[in-house]
């Protein structure tokens, strides 16, 4: 069957979709749904001084692309990106190597920040010497130096490369633990509080599958290592996403309703969990946390103690 707007061969068939494309109708609809994202929750604003999150992966580099494209044609924002080096051997190498080479050739600044230039150790040696999983260590870090640099080079958001699938598995996670005060920090836009140390995150794929943003890296042509990370399988993460990939399987639809519902659920989340939220600062390092010490600061001194 040939694509639904043209008669040329289709390259994909769209998720909770019967229409399959071709190569052109297909990153004409993935960018065209991008962009009704950014409308539909006012995730850019004119002015904004964006900074993107890159792994050198599928994801944040399409993003990166999309948004540099946009910035350049519209020129209502302005755009660079980070890369946090986990320094994590075999991985974070390759990919880091991706995303150098892909800023350089579309010109776009690029800051790079290390575990082992921030906190003396990389995420492999950490793991020698601390009980903590993988993920846990490497998500409460990252995010870390995500907003302390992002804030401190004076950028007013950051945009990730979160795809459907991630905010599905992450909906999912915390209905399974019954974290739903982190469930109303999650969305489109992340946070309840406004506060000048917190840097707003934004996720422009927020509507779009891992499959999707996959086959538009791949028909893109990124220069992209198409690798996990070696520690995910050892996460919570990886099981309900396995799990999650099954059920849609053999029920296709079934991540887009998880996100349908949770927006419909997701004011009424933050109008809860808002009037009890706090932001203050870490009496150790001053960044924002809900607590008195911050969770990074909490790790760290695990870390000195074992």
């Amino acid at each position: 069957m040939p694509c639904k707007n043209c008669k040329e061969k289709p390259v994909i068939q769209l998720t909770n979709n019967p229409r399959k494309l071709c190569k052109t109708h297909f990153i004409r609809y993935f960018e065209k749904k991008a962009l009704y994202t950014i409308k539909k929750f006012s995730l850019i604003a004119k002015n904004d001084k964006i900074l993107i999150a890159l792994s050198g992966g599928k994801d944040s580099t399409a993003l990166l692309y999309l948004l540099n494209e946009l910035s350049k044609n519209k020129k209502l924002f302005s755009i660079e990106a980070i890369l946090i080096d986990e320094g994590i051997k075999g991985y974070r190498d390759k990919t880091k190597k991706d995303a150098i080479a892909f800023c350089k050739k579309e010109s776009i600044k690029l800051y790079i920040f290390s575990y082992k230039q921030e906190f003396g150790l990389t995420l492999d040696a950490m793991l020698k010497h601390s009980n903590q999983q993988p993920c846990t260590l490497c998500g409460v870090f990252r995010r870390y130096l995500l907003n302390k640099y992002a804030r401190k080079l004076g950028f007013n958001k950051l945009a990730t490369g979160h795809n459907l699938d991630d905010e599905a598995q992450s909906i999912l996670m915390n209905q399974f633990r019954r974290n739903n005060s982190a469930s109303a920090r999650l969305g489109p836009i992340t946070g309840m509080l406004e506060s000048k140390n917190f840097i707003k995150r934004i996720k422009p794929f927020y509507l779009l599958t891992e499959k999707e943003t996959a086959a538009y890296s791949f028909l893109r042509g990124f220069s992209i290592t198409f690798t996990e990370c070696p520690y995910a399988s050892q996460g919570y993460r990886w099981d309900v996403r396995i799990w999650l990939n099954t059920i849609e399987s053999k029920y296709p639809g079934t991540k887009h309703s998880v996100i349908a519902s949770f927006l419909e659920t997701l004011p009424l989340l933050k109008a809860h969990y808002k009037a009890s939220a706090s932001l203050n600062s870490c009496i150790t390092c001053k960044e924002p946390t809900s607590k008195n010490i911050c969770q990074a600061c909490i790790l760290l001194k695990e870390l000195k103690h074992v």
